[in-house]
């Protein structure tokens, strides 16, 4: 769950190459492309041109190397040829990535072509609730006060937080603990310490938080088919507050 400064060191890597995963995916135009296409895109980027390992691909038996939710997908979409991208979708990509035997996480929703205000509108609130939640990290701060940061904002621009799936820690496992709920009571929860390193990873829907898996067994949608979107970052507890090991490129730090 802590992790040591050598340990941390090594995560800033893995962090720095994801982070330029997401680089070189903003500079493709994804309109008229497959979600096939574009986890085949990132494959090769990530093993040849990173020399690292795509840390989605064989985890719980998935084939694949990211997930690729578009629109009504909550999250765990799973690429198909036969899903085109088409002007005013919206579509998250959660990738991860390992190098040097640490795991590296995050996603980020893609607004294609000209979406429709109000899925601008989900989008970009999403977004800033998930810096909401980095804002409040800090030791000495709670868990809940990560998921009350991200839960009042999420409320406040008119949305819900879907509670089924939530943040995790991570190292050199995808999935270690602590569990972080994008929901809960400010002081509530484990109190964070300096070195903890987790993911934050909110999921917001238009309409019901309630959701529900199709039969792929893999694939999250909304229950009422109203939008959904995600951001995520890994981050670090640092002595004085925060670190995104998983900024992009252009991306400035919203602390507030």
């Amino acid at each position: 769950m802590v992790k040591t400064a050598d340990e941390l060191a090594l995560m800033r890597i893995s962090g720095r190459l994801l982070a330029s995963v997401f680089e070189m995916l903003d500079g493709l135009t994804l309109e008229g492309m497959s979600t096939l296409e574009v986890n085949d895109r990132v494959e090769p980027f990530i093993v040849d041109t990173l020399e690292a390992r795509p840390a989605s691909l064989g985890q719980y038996d998935y084939a694949y190397v990211l997930n690729c939710s578009l629109n009504d997908v909550v999250c765990h979409g799973m690429p198909d040829a036969l899903t085109i991208i088409r002007d005013g979708d919206i579509l998250n990509l959660d990738i991860t990535l390992e190098k040097n035997g640490f795991i590296a996480d995050s996603s980020k929703t893609y607004m294609i072509g000209t979406p429709s205000a109000a899925a601008r509108r989900l989008v970009k609130a999403t977004e800033a609730a998930m810096w909401k939640g980095i804002s409040a990290v800090r030791p000495g701060a709670h868990l809940g006060d990560i998921g009350h940061a991200i839960s009042r904002h999420a409320k406040k621009a008119g949305y819900s937080v879907v509670r089924e799936y939530c943040g995790h820690g991570i190292g050199r496992e995808m999935h270690e603990e602590p569990s972080v709920l994008h929901y809960g009571k400010p002081g509530s929860g484990m109190r964070l310490r300096e070195g903890m390193v987790f993911t934050i990873e909110p999921m917001l829907n238009q309409g019901s938080r309630h959701v529900f898996t199709e039969d792929d067994d893999w694939t999250v949608v909304t229950r009422d088919g109203k939008l959904s979107a995600q951001f995520e970052h890994t981050v670090a507890v640092t002595a004085t507050g925060v670190e995104v090991l998983t900024l992009r490129p252009g991306e400035a730090l919203r602390l507030s």
